[in-house]
């Protein structure tokens, strides 16, 4: 018999039982069951409906703390504006696609053809990131056709776009070929 489960406050176990249930629900979607869940959470099916009312509440639950924006913008602040612009952006742009592409798998397991509703605070939380984003492009604005605001949309919707592997055709662009894409454009050189 397995020992039993640390004894943990009821908002510690949910977090923990949160934490199992993002990796299985990125492998097997809607289709996972209480007891993979119980099993890698390392507890008794029983345990996880001490904390959650149904499967549903902790699959809700999970979702909304892999959508979670706070881990990425955390992230984002710990980028130095000060580098050079190409390695700024380029850290910015695998920043963005590794979230990006935890998104789309996660949305593509669950069966979701677009994000949930929004959370009341999702609209501060994306211009907090817009913010961040033009911070670290200001101190380069001196050399910028466009203002830094205009050059982050640029390299989101283009990270975005060549992320998506519906958009992308399955041929998703690499961080380099987004960044040099942005500021050389596809042009060669006179």
């Amino acid at each position: 018999m397995p020992p039993r489960a640390k004894p943990l406050s009821p908002d510690d176990r949910r977090a923990a039982l949160v934490d199992a249930t993002v990796p299985l629900l990125l492998e097997h979607g809607r289709t996972v069951t209480t007891k993979q869940i119980a099993d890698a959470a390392g507890v008794a099916e029983g345990t996880i409906f001490r904390v959650f009312d149904s499967k549903d509440e902790l699959v809700q639950a999970s979702l909304e703390h892999a959508l979670d924006l706070d881990p990425f913008i955390a992230q984002l602040l710990q980028v130095d504006p000060d580098q050079e612009l190409g390695a700024m952006l380029l850290e910015v742009v695998e920043l963005f696609q590794r979230r990006f592409a935890r998104v789309f798998q996660l949305m593509t397991r669950m069966g979701m053809v677009g994000p949930p509703k929004a959370r009341r605070h999702m609209e501060a939380e994306r211009e907090r990131v817009a913010a961040i984003l033009v911070g670290l492009a200001e101190p380069h604005r001196d050399s910028l056709r466009v203002p830094p605001s205009q050059l982050m949309h640029m390299v989101r919707l283009l990270t975005f776009s060549g992320t998506h592997p519906h958009i992308s055709d399955g041929n998703p662009l690499s961080a380099p070929d987004i960044v040099d894409t942005v500021l050389n454009g596809v042009l060669k050189k006179k």
